[in-house]
């Protein structure tokens, strides 16, 4: 899920101002020199972080400019419990220059000394999706505006039975809804599945190893994910189809605090799946620059790796490259047909704390593909 220009055009000013006070005049010792105007600044900042929503802003082609708040908060669910990690909330709600509207509530809630994870959110949009088609070797000049309406709960409640080791059972349900398309739409001449729209509600299994020393910004350690969804009618789907879902990352840090960051994710959809169910390519986290399920098929395939630098005092900079494609099935992969993503963007502590960022990432592709986005934490 973003974002503050107001406030990081306030940060950068007083950069500038406060440089000077910022810098020890003595062989002072970091805790016996005076307070910067800046630190003190960034205190307050931070303390605004914690309590207020933020305007945010954001752009891509295919949605326009999307304006909206969010609320970003990490806390410890229980004074007792010192050992487990942080958990997260994190509300948004924005609107686009092209229709679009988002309103979603996430959550990570970590307790029982890390031996209970629980991820989940709920997602209401209403929104015109964008589709070049169906498959990899679709065209960008025949995007397709198609009106669609969606709500959409997942959840998963994940035990540790190791170290490192989860098992969990999600639960996913979607409903979409008043969906409109153009009268010669490819939708409509190849009759494909979810025209009318319709439920899916599916569980299944999920599976993760998680020795990452911070969910939200990683230094160091590992992470896989794995999903096993199954939406059968006799739970009520309209279409019956399933998922399967691995997310991999890996994090290096080669020399103080530069991260190397590298992540491969794939997904499956078999089954009689809509085409709103589909594996999508290009997302905020993931081939940024690319918009959301414009290339989509049954089988997608990408990698990302980012490497993550310290600047100067509360800010970073990452920059990233990555590949990515869709296919009918794993059979159909091959070398041709990859898309390429790349891109930087600047980072700004806003929780000491708990180490956490608010990134800003601009992200591009062939052919004047580009997205800009802003989030909290990370985007793998």
């Amino acid at each position: 899920m973003k974002k503050h220009i107001l406030l990081l055009l306030l940060i950068c000013t007083n950069t500038i101002i406060a440089q000077h006070d910022s810098i020890p005049k003595t062989k002072e010792t970091d805790s016996t020199k005076p307070e910067s105007k800046f630190d003190k600044f960034n205190k307050k900042a931070e303390a605004f972080f914690k309590k207020f929503p933020v305007p945010i802003y954001s752009h891509n082609p295919e949605a326009g400019n999307i304006y909206g708040f969010t609320k970003f908060n990490l806390l410890a669910l229980s004074k007792k419990d010192t050992i487990s990690k942080p958990s997260k909330l994190s509300e948004v709600f924005t609107l686009s220059s092209k229709g679009r509207i988002n309103a979603s509530i996430s959550t990570e809630l970590i307790f029982k000394e890390n031996d209970r994870v629980v991820i989940a959110y709920i997602n209401y949009q209403k929104q015109p999706d964008y589709i070049f088609g169906i498959g990899n070797d679709v065209k960008r000049e025949d995007v397709e505006e198609i009106q669609l309406e969606r709500i959409k709960f997942f959840a998963t409640y994940m035990f540790r039975f190791n170290k490192y080791y989860y098992v969990g059972v999600p639960i996913n349900f979607s409903s979409y809804y008043h969906i409109e398309t153009e009268p010669d739409s490819f939708l409509i001449q190849d009759n494909v599945t979810g025209l009318d729209g319709g439920v899916s509600l599916g569980t299944g299994l999920a599976f993760s190893y998680d020795s990452r020393d911070n969910r939200y910004n990683p230094q160091e350690g590992a992470y896989i994910m794995t999903y096993i969804i199954t939406n059968p009618k006799f739970l009520g789907s309209t279409y019956q189809f399933s998922r399967y879902e691995i997310d991999a990352r890996k994090y290096f840090n080669p020399w103080l605090n530069h991260i190397v960051a590298i992540q491969a994710t794939t997904s499956n959809t078999p089954g009689n799946t809509p085409f709103y169910e589909l594996s999508m390519l290009g997302s905020d986290s993931q081939m940024r620059g690319y918009f959301r399920g414009a290339y989509r098929d049954h089988v997608l395939v990408d990698s990302q790796v980012e490497y993550r630098a310290p600047i100067w005092n509360i800010f970073g900079a990452a920059a990233w490259i990555g590949t990515g494609r869709v296919a009918s099935g794993y059979e159909e992969l091959s070398l041709d047909g990859w898309k390429l993503s790349y891109g930087a963007g600047l980072r700004i502590k806003v929780d000491s704390k708990n180490n956490t960022n608010l990134r800003i990432d601009f992200g591009f592709g062939p052919h004047n593909i580009s997205g800009i986005y802003f989030g909290f934490a990370e985007a793998f």
